[in-house]
């Protein structure tokens, strides 16, 4: 039996698609790059913006076909399309098996099972107070340095453009001894790195009695040994406690590198927002982390044309882009999505207005980045090995602590070639910067 499983959207989805891996390859199943050869299709979906919604409608117009050459061929969908669709997504895309929501993804394998014995479509979007899923592991692949570890699911900010807590639920914080547990399994099978997954990282524990900070529960996964590098995703700036920032002072394998996004510049676009800071208070948080990490690389993500942000509100936003010096952003046009407050606001941008902002916004930070990769030339760098490079010829990649991604030849001593291995840290001078990454050489001591 094959699976193949499609993932639109954030690094949540992606975690997720390997817990489904995971799930099904203990029934046998054997992951696969063709759809053609499936017995079961998983399509895992995004509603965050409307472009991975259309993706969705896109991929089952040309998987549903397949039913028709292999009847017994089982299609399911789920992730926050699934979970805001329910039963209207197999009304619309007749031929669709199932339907499983955020809450669901544990009880797939059961799903699917149901399905092949009364060949009748199923529907499970319920939530639970305690989203399933989130105990099983999403064990990497053979070989793999790095792993995604969620911690919390859901969401309880209710941002006016937002839809993630009409999909994902509200907030649920993992046992922290759980979280633990996993990552000494992740550790003993030889993953370097892990990330550690949430909506809202920064208030996990909070609303969970006897519970631990997220602070503290950094402190002990730093304390597993064979983990040489943390990291994190994703953190609302309003939850981003002195704790925290003083984490990246005390905890060495804590990465220098966070995403905090931003979303607009303009005080005025924030508050329609719900967003709960200033551009001020948002600098404040930056200017802390600057003082114990000079070289922290921020990453963050930007909305352009919300309803009501005017050329001054955006140029605002262009202003925080310079000050801040993010390494990247991931940028977007807003999009309305049903069933947010923002929805019913009235005082729409128009398309080609948006279209422009976000062209001169994507061109400043291609500027901003580009400088940041120039900073590192001739610098020395601390880089984990992830694999060979897509150039070949003995090349090899990694990252930094700051996540740049570096590539370099495998070095040659005085008296023999370097081996070289996926997880293995090397000293890399950085000789070259390119738009999106960089060259480097190995650094070989002259006796080595």
């Amino acid at each position: 039996m094959k699976i193949f499983i499609e993932t639109y959207g954030c690094q949540m989805n992606v975690c997720d698609s390997g817990k489904i891996t995971h799930l099904f390859a203990s029934q046998g199943y054997q992951p696969t790059r063709d759809s053609r050869s499936a017995d079961l299709i998983v399509i895992n979906t995004c509603s965050v913006r409307e472009k991975p919604e259309l993706k969705l409608f896109s991929a089952l117009g040309r998987y549903i076909p397949l039913k028709r050459q292999r009847p017994e061929l089982v299609i399911a969908v789920g992730g926050c399309v699934a979970q805001q669709w329910g039963e209207k997504l197999q009304q619309r895309c007749p031929g669709l098996d199932i339907v499983f929501g955020t809450h669901q993804l544990d009880h797939l394998p059961e799903l699917v099972t149901a399905v092949r014995q009364s060949h009748k479509a199923l529907n499970s979007t319920d939530f639970l107070d305690c989203p399933g899923g989130l105990e099983v592991m999403a064990r990497p692949g053979a070989g793999a340095i790095s792993a995604m570890v969620t911690i919390m699911q859901g969401c309880d900010n209710f941002c006016s453009y937002c839809i993630v807590p009409h999909v994902r639920g509200r907030e649920y914080s993992r046992a922290s001894a759980a979280i633990i547990e996993e990552v000494r399994m992740l550790a003993a099978a030889g993953i370097k790195e892990v990330m550690l997954l949430g909506q809202n990282v920064n208030s996990y524990g909070l609303k969970a009695s006897g519970e631990i900070s997220f602070a503290k529960l950094l402190k002990l996964v730093h304390e597993i040994e064979g983990i040489e590098r943390i990291r994190f995703t994703t953190s609302h700036p309003k939850d981003m406690s002195d704790e925290l920032i003083s984490a990246f002072t005390t905890l060495p394998k804590l990465c220098p590198s966070l995403h905090l996004p931003m979303q607009a510049g303009s005080d005025a676009v924030l508050k329609r927002m719900g967003r709960g800071y200033t551009a001020a208070s948002y600098l404040e948080k930056v200017e802390k982390l600057r003082r114990v990490v000079p070289d922290i690389a921020l990453t963050t993500d930007i909305i352009v044309g919300f309803p009501g942000e005017s050329e001054a509100d955006f140029q605002q936003t262009l202003s925080m882009l310079e000050k801040v010096g993010y390494d990247q952003i991931y940028s977007f046009k807003y999009s309305t999505r049903p069933g947010t407050r923002a929805a019913d606001y009235e005082d729409v941008v128009a398309d080609a207005e948006k279209r422009d902002r976000l062209a001169r916004c994507q061109g400043l930070q291609d500027k901003i980045s580009q400088a940041v990769l120039l900073a590192q030339v001739g610098k020395v760098a601390e880089v984990l090995v992830s694999g060979p490079s897509k150039r070949g010829e003995d090349e090899w990649s990694g990252r930094t602590p700051e996540s740049r991604i570096v590539n370099f030849p495998a070095p040659v001593s005085a008296r023999a070639a370097v081996k070289i291995a996926a997880g293995d840290i090397f000293q890399v001078k950085i000789v070259k910067a390119f738009k999106h990454s960089l060259r480097g050489e190995v650094v070989v001591d002259a006796g080595s």
